[in-house]
């Protein structure tokens, strides 16, 4: 099955992921006016007020590169809509989400029929993230157009199935478009996503060292010397298993290599809306492949340098298959 329109003029088959917190207005432009999809979650819109200020930005921004650049259009912008039974702000949101008929959205965390029905009545497409096939029936049951594959490696929320394992099962029963997401941060990545059988990579971790993104400037350090080995893989702070950088866990006090083990009932949403969002602003979410991220530097600059990147990689391939 062929991407939607939306999705198959992209310069890179790349989608930027919702970062809690790190992803603003700013950084989702930048993306966009880039070639690939910027994202962020609504939750990241405080007080719920902003977040048809930030749409209305987003919006007219776009419109206007697009305007001064007829011939190098930007990419669509996507919001994550968190739709677990906990987040206070669910319906609020959507309906925001309609009146600017956002074109791509992203849920998470829950799969709502009606949620679905509403994107696509002002004809938007939804994308469910899974970590299992459980979920992803489950998703595609309820009418999501396609799928994230969060996968093992991935930041901030994240599975713990082998790419490989979670593309051969999907694409068994599954032909729609499908995003890849687990430690993606390097052009030859992307390359691997679709020889797995995605469509997309999901790329998050390395825009957090990036100056658009809301993000301190310790925060965007630790990602640049960070590397596989200091992610620890933990359900402790929110409920759901995720991957964050040891070193901020060390800094909270806490012994990284000796965490317990947290209750999934305990996850809560409402706290993310308030002063309460703690896990993720002392807690750094953090995927495994941020050893290719060498630099803070411009979005612009680090999606050139994928699109070089990815560019070698195809060469090197061809080569290497005799073609």
């Amino acid at each position: 099955m062929s991407l939607p329109a939306l999705l198959s003029h992209l310069r890179l088959p790349v989608i930027g992921s919702p970062l809690f917190i790190i992803s603003n207005p700013e950084l989702v432009i930048a993306q966009c006016k880039a070639g690939i999809v910027g994202s962020f979650p609504t939750l990241n819109a405080r007080p719920s007020g902003m977040l048809d200020e930030w749409l209305h930005r987003i919006t007219e921004e776009l419109a206007a590169h697009d305007r001064d650049n007829p011939d190098r259009p930007a990419a669509p912008f996507a919001c994550n809509l968190i739709v677990h039974r906990s987040n206070p702000r669910l319906e609020e949101d959507a309906m925001v989400l309609a009146k600017w008929k956002v074109p791509l959205v992203i849920t998470s965390l829950g799969a709502i029929e009606d949620i679905n029905k509403g994107v696509h009545d002002w004809g938007g497409i939804v994308l469910h993230d899974i970590i299992n096939q459980r979920f992803a029936h489950k998703a595609i049951e309820k009418g999501a157009d396609g799928l994230i594959a969060v996968a093992a490696g991935a930041g901030g929320h994240a599975g713990a199935q082998s790419p490989f394992a979670l593309m051969q099962e999907l694409r068994e029963w599954f032909d729609g478009p499908i995003a890849l997401s687990g430690a993606i941060a390097h052009g030859r990545s992307i390359l691997a996503a679709q020889a797995m059988g995605a469509d997309l990579a999901y790329i998050g971790s390395p825009w957090i060292a990036t100056p658009e993104a809301n993000a301190i400037d310790a925060y965007k350090q630790a990602i640049v010397e960070g590397a596989a080995a200091d992610i620890v893989y933990s359900n402790l702070f929110t409920g759901v298993h995720g991957n964050y950088l040891k070193s901020s866990i060390e800094r909270a006090g806490l012994d990284p290599d000796h965490l317990p083990e947290s209750d999934p009932t305990t996850m809560d949403f409402a706290k993310a809306t308030g002063s309460e969002a703690k896990a993720w602003k002392d807690i750094w979410g953090s995927g495994q492949g941020i050893g290719a991220v060498k630099e803070v530097e411009p979005v612009a600059v680090r999606v050139a340098r994928l699109e070089a990147q990815y560019a070698e990689a195809r060469r090197e391939l061809a080569l290497k298959a005799g073609l």
